[in-house]
C-alpha cells in the first residue's frame, strides 16, 4: 500500500508501478465494440491506501481490470463510473477511511486513508484512443492533466488532445487541478528461449514489462509460447532493433551461444543484465572475453540471475528472475 502523511502531487515520474497496459488494452478494446468504458484515476491520496496516486482502473460496462482497492470500495467505484458514463460527464469520487466507524464498516478498504478518483466515461473523449495506442506503442510517456471544471488534456511525443467535459458532483476542493505522468512500460529483451520461457515471460507480461524473446533454435521457438514477439536474429541485430532495451536476459543454455551475447551487450548502454547459470559458469565465460568487454560489464551484470531461495526447477527459476525485475524496477521508480 502507499503511505504519505501529505496529500501526494502526481507529477511526472511518479507514477506508481503495476500493469497500466492491460487497463489500455482492455478499454481499446470496449471502443472498438462499442462499449462505455470509463476510466478511473487515483488523482489524490493521503495517509494509507492500497493503490498509489496515478493508479488506473476499468469500470463501465467493459470488463472489470486494475483495482483501485482489495475490493470492497470497488461497488462504490463502479455506482460512480455508471452515472459517469450515462451522463458523460467528469465524476469525481472521494473515498474516507480514516475514521473508526469507516474503518470497521463492512464495505471499508480496512486502511486509514484518503483517495479522491476522476472517473473518466471515454467514450465522451473522440480521439483518446489514438493517445493510448500511441502510449501502448511503448516510446514515450503519456501526461494526463485533469481540471475540476470538467478539462482534460493528454500530451505524449510533441501531440495534444484536449475536451472539456461537463463536471459531475465536483467537490470543494483547494486544488482544481492535476498532472499525472504515465512512463512507457519497462522492456525486456530475453535473448535465449530455455525452459524457463514458457513461465518466465507471460508472468513479465502480466507484470507491465514489454518482453520480446530472441531465439534461432526452431525447438525452443516452438516451446517458449505464445503472446509476445520471438525474434529469430542474433545478438546484435536484435539489440540494434530494440534500442530502448531497459533489460537484457543471457538464457540460451548455451555456452557460445551466452558468450556471443555477453559480447553483445558490452558494447551497449543497457543498464541491467542478467546471466542465468551458476558463478563458475559466469567465470569460464569472462575468460573467453576481452578485457574491455568484461570492463564494460562490470557493475551491470547479474549473475547468477534470480533471487536466491526460489526453489529448483524451470517455474521457480521464472519466478525468482521476475522477482528480481521487479525489485529493480521498483527502485527506477522511487523519487
Amino acid at each position: 500500500m502507499a503511505d504519505a502523511t501529505d496529500p501526494l502531487a502526481c507529477g511526472p515520474g511518479r507514477f506508481p508501478d503495476g500493469n497500466p497496459a492491460a487497463v489500455l488494452r482492455t478499454a481499446l478494446d470496449a471502443l472498438q465494440a462499442g462499449r462505455r468504458p470509463v476510466l478511473a484515476i487515483v488523482v489524490e491520496t493521503m495517509g494509507s491506501t492500497y493503490a498509489a496516486c496515478g493508479t488506473l482502473a476499468l469500470f463501465g460496462d467493459a470488463p472489470r481490470t486494475g483495482w483501485i482497492s482489495g475490493g470492497c470500495v470497488e461497488p462504490d467505484i463502479a455506482r460512480a463510473a455508471a452515472a459517469a458514463a450515462d451522463s458523460r460527464t467528469i465524476e469525481w469520487l472521494e473515498i474516507d477511511t480514516l475514521d473508526d466507524e469507516a474503518m470497521f464498516s463492512g464495505s471499508a478498504q480496512g486502511c486509514r486513508g484518503q483517495q479522491l478518483l476522476a472517473l473518466l466515461p471515454l467514450a465522451a473523449l473522440p480521439g483518446a484512443e489514438y493517445a493510448m495506442q500511441a502510449w501502448l506503442g511503448g516510446a514515450c510517456t503519456l501526461l494526463m492533466t485533469l481540471q475540476m471544471d470538467g478539462a482534460v488534456h493528454l500530451r505524449l511525443d510533441g501531440r495534444a488532445w484536449s475536451w472539456t467535459l461537463r463536471p459531475g458532483n465536483a467537490p470543494e476542493r483547494a486544488r482544481q487541478d492535476w498532472t499525472l505522468a504515465l512512463p512507457r512500460a519497462p522492456k525486456a529483451l530475453i535473448l535465449g528461449a530455455g525452459p524457463e520461457m514458457p513461465a518466465l515471460a507471460p508472468l513479465l507480461h502480466s507484470l507491465g514489462w514489454r518482453v520480446m524473446v530472441c531465439e534461432h533454435r526452431a525447438r525452443w521457438r516452438e516451446a517458449a509460447g505464445t503472446g509476445f514477439p520471438i525474434l529469430d536474429l542474433p545478438p546484435e541485430d536484435a539489440v540494434a532493433a530494440h534500442p530502448d532495451t531497459d533489460v537484457a536476459l543471457v538464457m540460451h543454455h548455451g555456452f557460445e551461444a551466452d558468450r556471443d551475447a555477453l559480447a553483445t551487450l558490452a558494447g551497449t548502454p543497457i543498464p541491467w543484465i542478467g546471466l542465468l547459470g551458476p558463478e563458475r559458469r559466469r567465470a569460464d565465460l569472462f575468460k573467453l572475453l576481452r578485457a574491455p568487454e568484461r570492463e564494460a560489464l562490470a557493475g551491470r551484470l547479474h549473475s547468477p540471475v534470480g533471487l536466491p531461495g526460489c526453489g529448483r526447477g524451470p517455474e521457480a527459476i521464472a519466478l525468482s528472475i521476475a522477482a528480481q525485475l521487479q525489485q529493480w524496477r521498483g527502485a527506477q521508480q522511487r523519487p
